[in-house]
């Protein structure tokens, strides 16, 4: 014994009934923004992150006037 369309279709309409039409697309807005933002921090991870080289002393000869060289 599974769910028919009649069944289905009485449980949509008590829904309905009990949370009004406003209610409901309210819930599903907030549904899709949800998958939404979620979808958005996935892509975001994917996205690796460049670090640039850490400086060191020996990387950078500095003349004794204070001035770079190279």
């Amino acid at each position: 014994m599974g769910l028919s369309a009649q069944h289905i279709l009485l449980l949509l309409v008590i829904a309905l009934l009990l949370f009004g039409r406003g209610k409901i697309s309210e819930l599903m807005g907030d549904v899709a923004k949800g998958i939404k933002s979620f979808k958005k921090g996935m892509a975001e991870d994917d996205d690796p992150v460049v670090k640039p080289a850490p400086r060191t002393i020996e990387n950078e000869a500095v003349n004794p006037d204070r001035t770079k060289v190279g």
